[in-house]
């Protein structure tokens, strides 16, 4: 501190290189965001993606005033069709007006191809286009809703090739590198490939911002006579990073202000505001920079970054501000620079281990098997380590430059508070402890009843577009939450299959009824008009011709598909089931119901129009895995959904219902995924309390040489962070992605002041050795400190309630929650504890 100038000079350097760096920041809100590291499942969902295709696409809800087939409705749903299609990156754009209808008028399905029409043909039946489209299976809860009062449209985007092409090998690096069989040159690929991928993405998501931006303003030229919505995971991702960016803001600048009205209130003096916010705000612009330096993605998780880094800093700046007007009331005749150091020296130690505890804190979610909740554990842990420098650095650098203040004694801003805890604490100990044990019993009654399940629905405001889309979807469109379940077919099955198909094209004269001869087969009138499928002489047609995949469509494969189809659409949480057997009961509906032969469905696969193919059986089957695929969307808003429950339901049933092996099915999508990252937060949340416990018991064994006292120390912070818990458990409040974070953190926080407490308790004690004295003097010192900096952190907390975003709002109100009962528990049980065991000698 004996050269400040230079110190600030070094300051505005690194600080300059930093800012320039922070124009690399970049948020990142996509759905692999949420994905466990390594999970196995998301490495088959990645398989089954490229084995089927998973193209991008969002859904426009078009429920207009009058009926969805009134002419003039079907006129502006072409216009904005045609409109959303003008857009660069949209590769389609499927509407009721450009499905296929099979149906108008009945024919035999060998006159099905010159007779394809869809709603735009000019002698189409309306109405019997009307009854086809309320009965078909493929359409209803797609594209148009169960009462016929809402219709969809689906937006195609193009793919991204080399986003496809950069993916693909980096998996496939990127898994050589997790077997340690990568070598030196495909690491430096790998490296490179990072590179790409990062400057790939931050193109698209700027494209699929602006596309998204294109299809509002189209959207919004059509809502003066239809109500209009928009869903889909690239508009869900869109609009929460709108939303990050916004609590970014907000919550920055809302807490910046809070804080100058906070220490303006408390200490009335402008360089005690102006100061602390410099430290903030630099501490947080230097963190900014190094997140752009080495590429970090902020996340939905991590968004608060800002809002913590901030409120950190603020409580570092306060103990110093609290400090040294304590020795400058003590030490009139000191020099300003003997001030700055002494409070230096003498609080240096105490942050050092406030700060290496909070790391601890935050340094626990590493161990989480959730990749945006580690980074955020590293993000926040580099972070504390730069607003400790920051503040030892800058702070005094700033204040040596001042000049001596006055030397009165200030009142303390509502030091009436912390002289009511010291007298409850002296003169009702039974109730200290007989309310901590309450509050114990309080949250293992909570903890109990804590619970994982959470609709995504509900992590978003009433009020936004994502919440009142997906709500609309769910109820009336087949649900929103995706699941796959894939049936795998023997391989000695199919081998069998087609050696049955030889055969029976080969011998069709062996087809008779009970009671005729071969050969005899004068009453096949049944294939003739009544069931659609036209003349038996087609089927020579169709054996001479080239297509050997006909072979894989067997009667026995169908009614295994069917039977799937059909149990899945029963469950109640189920919405919208597409599979194969969605074109088989279409199928049906020309053979008057009767499920189809081996005969009728290879004709069947030959004769479908190529565009109804690509509907209705290009994403559900796999000829070459021998795999048929069949898609679900959950019902993401019913009431009392348990999806953990659900998926085990599922499985169970496949086996002992449905009599498939284990190997024959797979569940897969971002139900299981999420799922997944849903199931393992109580692991995750135990391990980070335990590891939490275990490095703060090491620390304070360290920092006070003594077992007894990090026992004592430790007790009130794992009441106050589990509390938090036990609130969640007793109010409902479902376990999160995010939340999962706010006990590893409280404790992290709430540490910092029973270290500055026992810390000022042992330098008091040496003065009288008197326990009840030493707690008096604390409580009118550090305790005001503690009391200051908690305030300014509940405060600061409960400025997230301004986020869109529900898990923000709940992060932030449960943290203040944290941080109040923190201080409580600081300034009553810890002292109290204290008192009773005398840890500093008798």
């Amino acid at each position: 501190m004996t050269k400040p100038i230079i110190v600030i000079i070094v300051l505005v350097g690194v600080f300059s290189y930093l800012g320039y760096n922070a124009r690399h920041f970049r948020i990142d809100a996509s759905a692999d965001s949420l994905i466990l590291e390594n999970d196995k499942d998301f490495k088959y969902y990645r398989k089954i993606s490229k084995t089927y295709g998973s193209h991008s696409y969002m859904f426009i809800t078009y429920k207009p005033d009058g009926g969805i087939f009134a002419p003039e409705t079907l006129a502006k749903l072409a216009s904005l069709r045609d409109k959303l299609k003008e857009i660069k990156r949209v590769s389609s754009v499927l509407t009721l007006l450009d499905v296929p209808l099979l149906r108008n008028p009945p024919v035999p399905i060998k006159e099905l191809i010159s007779n394809i029409k869809s709603l735009e043909s000019p002698n189409v039946d309306l109405q019997l286009a009307r009854e086809e489209i309320a009965n078909s299976p493929i359409y209803q809860e797609l594209l148009v809703s169960t009462d016929m009062k809402m219709t969809a449209l689906m937006v195609h985007f193009a793919e991204d090739d080399e986003y496809d092409r950069i993916l693909s090998r980096r998996g496939g690096l990127r898994q050589k590198l997790a077997t340690n069989t990568i070598t030196p040159a495909e690491h430096s690929e790998l490296e490179a490939l990072n590179r790409e991928y990062r400057a790939c993405k931050i193109r698209m998501d700027k494209e699929r911002h602006s596309d998204i931006a294109s299809v509002r303003r189209i959207m919004d030229g059509y809502r003066e006579d239809a109500e209009l919505f928009l869903g889909g995971i690239s508009m869900i991702t869109d609009d929460l990073i709108t939303f990050v960016k916004n609590d970014l803001e907000v919550f920055g600048i809302g807490i910046i202000i809070f804080l100058i009205v906070a220490l303006g209130i408390i200490f009335r003096k402008i360089c005690w505001i102006v100061l602390p916010v410099l430290c903030c705000t630099l501490s947080v612009l230097a963190m900014i920079g190094i997140l752009g330096i080495f590429g970090w993605e902020v996340t939905v998780i991590s968004s608060n970054f800002i809002s913590l880094q901030l409120i950190i800093t603020m409580a570092l700046t306060i103990h110093l501000i609290v400090r040294f007007r304590e020795l400058q009331v003590d030490n009139p005749e000191w020099s300003q620079m003997e001030l700055v150091k002494e409070t230096v020296f003498s609080k240096f130690i105490p942050c050092l281990y406030t700060t290496l505890t909070t790391v601890a804190g935050f340094g626990s979610l590493l161990i989480c098997d959730i990749l945006p909740v580690i980074n955020f554990g590293l993000m926040m842990s580099v972070g504390l380590v730069v607003s400790l420098v920051v503040t030892f650095f800058l702070f005094p650098a700033i204040l040596c430059l001042l000049p001596k203040g006055k030397t009165r004694e200030d009142r303390q801003f509502c030091g009436g508070f912390t002289r009511f805890l010291a007298n409850v604490t002296q003169n009702y100990a039974k109730t200290v402890f007989i309310v901590t044990g309450l509050l114990v019993v309080m949250i293992v009654a909570g903890v109990s009843r804590l619970t994982v399940e959470n609709s995504f629905i509900d992590y978003f405001r009433e009020s936004t577009e994502i919440y009142q889309g997906l709500k609309v979807i769910d109820q009336n469109l087949g649900g929103t939450t995706p699941l796959d379940i894939l049936v795998n077919f023997n391989e000695t099955d199919q081998q069998t299959d087609q050696n049955a198909n030889d055969i029976s094209f080969a011998n069709s004269d062996v087809i008779a009824e009970p009671g005729k001869e071969p050969g005899e087969v004068d009453e096949l009138d049944e294939f003739e008009g009544n069931d659609g499928f036209g003349e038996f002489d087609e089927f020579d047609e169709l054996y001479e011709e080239d297509n050997s995949d006909k072979y894989w469509f067997t009667s026995d494969k169908m009614a295994k598909i069917m039977k799937v189809h059909d149990y899945l659409d029963s469950l109640p949480e189920i919405g919208k089931v597409l599979s194969l057997g969605t074109m088989l009961k279409v199928a049906e509906q020309f053979t008057k119901g009767e499920p189809l032969d081996d005969f009728q469905l290879a004709l069947l696969y030959t004769q479908l129009p190529d565009n109804f193919k690509d509907m209705a059986l290009t994403p559900y089957i796999s000829i070459p895995d021998n795999q048929a695929r069949l898609t679900v969307r959950i019902k993401d808003s019913l009431k009392g959904l348990k999806r953990d429950n659900l998926l085990k339901k599922i499985t169970s049933d496949m086996e002992n219902k449905l009599g498939l092996q284990k190997r024959q099915y797979h569940l897969a999508g971002m139900m299981v995924l999420y799922n997944n990252m849903l199931q393992s937060l109580f692991s995750s949340q135990i391990l980070t309390i335990g590891f939490v416990v275990l490095a703060l018991m090491v620390m304070f064994t360290l920092l006070f040489r003594s077992i007894k006292i990090a026992l004592i120390a430790i007790i009130p912070n794992i009441i106050s962070a589990i509390a938090v818990l036990g609130v969640m458990g007793l109010a409902g409040l479902p376990l999160d992605f995010i939340t999962i974070t706010i006990a590893a953190i409280s404790i992290g926080i709430a540490v910092d002041d029973t270290i500055h407490y026992i810390h000022r308790f042992k330098e008091e004690y040496q003065v009288d050795r008197d326990y009840m004295n030493s707690m008096h003097r604390c409580h009118g010192s550090i305790g005001n400190a503690m009391y200051y900096t908690s305030l300014t952190i509940i405060a600061g907390f409960s400025i997230l309630v301004l986020s869109y975003f529900i898990p923000t709002i709940l992060f932030g109100l449960l943290t203040s929650l944290a941080m109040f009962i923190a201080l409580i528990t600081a300034l009553t049980l810890l002292p109290r504890l204290i008192i009773a065991f005398k840890p500093f000698g008798k």
